[in-house]
């Protein structure tokens, strides 16, 4: 519940005294996906256009997991700094019953400093990820896609098929997961949505993708799951799941042989499945077409036929996390949902 005497107001008045605690119920309640997809554009065009500094980004890594920092600011309604730590342990669900990302946002006051709000990162990163496959699939996709494959049937891919079913008119879902029981799990999921659309759960990434308009691919691999014999034209991928440079989804050849858009082309060649393709001496970073933000901001073409293959090497970057927890925050002041806490208070 809010305090009395906590100085907490509404509105844009950024002065107050006690910082918001929001857990991940409050985020997924506060973060829609159409207006997440609409904010990152956003952030995608400022970024393009000089509006928006470089984010930054640390990794740490450890056998079993590994923890990245991500950091970005921008100047929306109110100009925000945002810092997120997020660990990122796959083992988790079956050794420990944790989640397999876990972590917590931070976001500042950009003119003073002032700490704003803590919330849960695991839902914002669900949610903005989703989104930035929505803008990425409007943008890159064709018109007529109506048919999409989703590899990896975790939280992320529920979120994949409601951000591409806001861009895209989806009739058919094809579902591949390395535990069947998880893509059934998912199929159920988008059956009580979206009752209109088939949904396929299949035993090969092959059956899945080869059927398929748009691929996502949301995975932990460390291995190419994706090849170009699996592809047919006119296919768009959105490469979700390689955010570290000892993952990788798609294959280097296949990588070779479409157009790359990046969400940032350095990070995409340093740590996304990019990155793999340069190791092999396949591509060299020109290969790179354009950033999404350039797209976006019409300063490069995006597709330019239909049997053309795109590849959106989605590396996520703090913008998209600027972005939400932009929204979420701003909507918590208005709704007066959160936890505060004074940092500062002495005992």
């Amino acid at each position: 519940m809010w305090l009395t005497g906590c100085n907490l107001v509404t509105g844009n008045d950024q002065t107050m005294s006690s910082t918001i605690i929001l857990s991940q119920q409050e985020v997924a309640h506060l973060l829609a996906i159409d207006e997440c997809i609409d904010a990152i554009t956003e952030a995608f065009r400022m970024l393009a256009e000089g509006k928006a500094d470089t984010p930054k980004i640390l990794g740490l890594h450890l056998p079993s997991g590994g923890l990245h920092i991500k950091a970005g600011m921008m100047q929306l309604n109110n100009h925000y700094i945002v810092a997120k730590l997020n660990s990122n342990f796959p083992g988790n669900p079956a050794k420990h019953k944790l989640p397999t990302i876990q972590g917590v946002v931070a976001v500042f006051n950009a003119e003073n400093g002032m700490l704003l709000s803590l919330m849960d990162s695991i839902e914002l990163t669900i949610i903005r990820t989703g989104a930035t496959t929505g803008v990425a699939a409007r943008h890159l996709s064709r018109h007529d896609a109506r048919s999409m494959a989703i590899c990896g049937c975790g939280n992320q891919g529920l979120i994949s098929f409601k951000a591409v079913a806001c861009v895209r008119q989806v009739k058919e879902v094809y579902l591949y997961d390395i535990a069947p029981a998880q893509a059934q799990r998912l199929a159920s999921q988008i059956a009580n949505i979206a009752a209109d659309v088939e949904v396929v759960c299949c035993t090969s990434v092959r059956e899945a993708s080869i059927n398929s308009d748009i691929i996502i691919t949301c995975t932990p691999s460390k291995v190419p799951i994706l090849t170009l014999q699996d592809v047919r034209p006119g296919t768009f991928i959105a490469a979700v799941g390689t955010d570290s440079d000892h993952k990788n989804e798609i294959d280097a050849e296949l990588i070779a042989r479409s157009k790359v858009i990046t969400d940032i082309t350095d990070q995409s060649a340093t740590i996304g499945d990019l990155h793999h393709a340069i190791a092999k001496g396949l591509v060299t970073r020109s290969h790179v077409h354009a950033e999404l933000g350039e797209v976006i901001a019409g300063k490069k073409t995006g597709r330019e036929s239909v049997n053309e293959i795109i590849v959106f090497d989605s590396t996520g970057i703090a913008l998209q996390d600027v972005a939400a927890a932009s929204i979420v925050y701003e909507k918590a002041l208005a709704t007066r949902m959160g936890t505060p806490f004074n940092f500062s208070t002495v005992l």
